[in-house]
């Protein structure tokens, strides 16, 4: 596992707690996973999906009522990351903050990773 101890992988702002825990409790779910995949023009794309059972190998983020799990393959990839939740004149959704980030689309929907994430043993 890529996790240094006593740090949480993602933080949460105040913000996306409260629209994350407003979905947990509309659909009766556990929790938001979190993870990447290929895909998109930049080559990886985010994934939220949710949750009804929690997989021990996730990393599990907990903050006011809020849970997020960091599927196992993705945690290398979003460590650091500060998850929002803003909303617009035009649009709302969550936004992530991520370091590891060296790129990404026009439309923001898709990024790439440095190319040593993923790579280190």
């Amino acid at each position: 596992m890529f996790a240094i101890p006593g740090k949480q992988a993602v933080t949460i702002t105040d913000t996306a707690a409260v629209q994350i825990a407003r979905l947990m409790d509309k659909g009766g779910h556990k929790g938001l996973r979190i993870g990447v995949k290929k895909g998109g023009c930049a080559g990886m794309e985010y994934t939220m999906d949710y949750v009804d059972d929690v997989d021990p190998n996730d990393e599990v983020v907990e903050q006011d009522g809020a849970r997020v799990m960091i599927a196992p393959m993705a945690q290398m990839f979003l460590f650091g990351t500060e998850i929002d939740y803003e909303t617009s004149l035009l649009e709302s959704g969550f936004k992530f903050r991520n370091p590891n980030v060296v790129d990404a689309c026009g439309c923001g929907e898709s990024i790439k990773f440095d190319e040593t994430i993923g790579s280190q043993k």
